[in-house]
């Protein structure tokens, strides 16, 4: 119990900052004609927040569902790449029925603060998972019920939020580690490139995420790998 307590405490500022980022979600989701309970939904059952963007983006388009699929898949592999990276690190309790589980709930924030830890049993991952999961759905409710009440200038600020999460992870594990703060920086050098390069700059988003996280971890592999003991 101690653990899923400290998981739920961990969870708080994510499930926070979820919740004026979904709101964002909601507002968008119901201008484009979805129903309030269709952006609930679709909340509930996805939780990512530039796969609904761009899935709300292709309905509303009248879109197929194979360029849907295509889109999500495309932007939301990188979780893969998360859940094969935080597997090295899970309880040996953690057996496969809850790794199905408990696995849908893997977002970058969720997986950033896990990944931070020695051990990381089901119960802590369960309660880490618990407040985000609240937040996220309860911002877009919100949201879809405010419809177009909030002005551009606050739901800009509401966008900005999310980055400020990813901000207050990796900064105190970057002071911590020098190899982390290589990591980072050679990210967002590879994700520059595929922001302002002419011809990468056609790679879609997920995609571009998930090489420059690859990318970022080989290169620090190769030059400065961890050793067993370490």
């Amino acid at each position: 119990m101690s653990e899923f307590k400290e998981g739920l405490k961990s969870g708080i500022p994510i499930g926070l900052g979820y919740l004026s980022v979904s709101t964002g979600f909601g507002i968008f989701a119901v201008a484009r004609g979805l129903y309030w309970w269709q952006a609930v939904i679709i909340s509930m059952l996805v939780v990512t927040s530039a796969g609904q963007l761009a899935g709300v983006n292709i309905m509303s388009a009248g879109g197929s569902i194979f360029s849907t699929l295509l889109s999500q898949l495309t932007i939301n592999i990188r979780y893969s790449f998360m859940s094969i990276s935080l597997s090295q690190k899970l309880d040996s309790r953690f057996n496969t029925t809850k790794k199905l589980g408990l696995g849908f709930f893997m977002t970058d924030e969720i997986f950033a603060v896990a990944s931070t830890r020695e051990s990381v049993t089901a119960a802590f991952f369960c309660g880490l998972s618990v407040i985000p999961y609240i937040g996220w759905t309860l911002g877009t409710l919100a949201g879809a019920l405010l419809g177009n009440v909030l002005n551009a200038a606050v739901m800009s600020a509401m966008g900005l939020a999310i980055y400020g999460m990813f901000v207050a992870i990796v900064v105190p594990e970057a002071k911590k580690s020098r190899n982390v703060l290589w990591a980072s920086l050679i990210a967002v050098l590879i994700s520059c490139l595929f922001y302002y390069a002419p011809v990468l700059k056609k790679v879609s988003a997920g995609i571009a995420i998930s090489v420059s996280a690859v990318a970022a971890a080989l290169i620090m592999a190769i030059l400065k790998p961890i050793g067993d003991e370490e």
